[in-house]
């Protein structure tokens, strides 16, 4: 069975395990899941600080495990934001996708998609991340809540409200064609709300395990780079040093 890794860049074992049963239950029996927690950097990354540490914990988590022996046959960055995509992809020899990817790739079939999440601070975030991609033209417009991730987490009920109005007016506003909703913290809550919403709605877990499945069973689909990073660390954790 094609395993795969997926790395909250998170230090929060809540997202972590919310990742590992969304991604296994929308993989289904065709994937073997595991799942890997950051071993430092932010509890729920919400800024361009926090961010820019997860992009060296993924790597961190990578190296982390290959000293564990782990083999997966792909990696899921199991952030809304891809942190560490580009430099993960460059030398794991795998396919290596995030999020927000999938989760553009998955809207993008609708047409014009528009993004909703939470924490103001991810909007020119996560316009860098999609032009970065491709998919600047492609994404109609930005709708933020103001509580974090983090906080729609912990109210459920509260959460489910305010980002079911938030992703109506997302698609009125920018006029899309469908709307992601993005966040580790937010798995399954699309679909809860999915009815109230005018256009289709992306769970961005959702989409990176279809990702997942899309990669590892089309495998001549996607370009992977060679193994390895050919960099001489120094004073970083010992598994990172040890990478090739």
């Amino acid at each position: 069975m094609p395993s795969l890794l997926v790395i909250n860049p998170n230090t929060s074992a809540s997202v972590t395990a919310l990742l590992q049963g969304h991604v296994q239950a929308a993989a289904g029996p065709a994937l073997s899941v595991h799942t890997l927690t950051a071993r430092f950097g932010a509890p729920y990354i919400s800024d361009e600080a926090s961010y820019a540490v997860a992009n060296h914990a993924v790597l961190d988590s990578w190296a982390v495990a290959q000293a564990q022996g782990l083999k997966p046959d792909a990696v899921l960055i199991g952030c809304f934001g891809d942190p560490g995509l580009f430099a993960l992809r460059d030398g794991a020899g795998v396919p290596v996708g995030g999020l927000a990817e999938a989760s553009f790739t998955a809207a993008a079939w609708h047409g014009r998609f528009a993004i909703v999440t939470g924490g103001d601070r991810w909007r020119p975030m996560l316009s860098r991340l999609a032009n970065a991609l491709g998919y600047g033209q492609t994404l109609a417009g930005i709708h933020t809540v103001a509580p974090t991730g983090a906080q729609l987490a912990a109210d459920p009920v509260g959460a489910r409200k305010l980002l079911a109005e938030a992703c109506c007016q997302a698609a009125d506003r920018f006029k899309a064609q469908a709307v992601i909703l993005g966040g580790a913290g937010l798995a399954g809550i699309a679909a809860d709300i999915a009815a109230q919403v005018p256009v289709p709605l992306v769970d961005s877990v959702t989409a990176g395990a279809q990702w997942a499945l899309e990669a590892l069973l089309n495998p001549g689909a996607r370009n992977v780079s060679p193994a390895g990073f050919g960099v001489a660390w120094q004073n970083v954790s010992w598994e990172l040093e040890a990478l090739p």
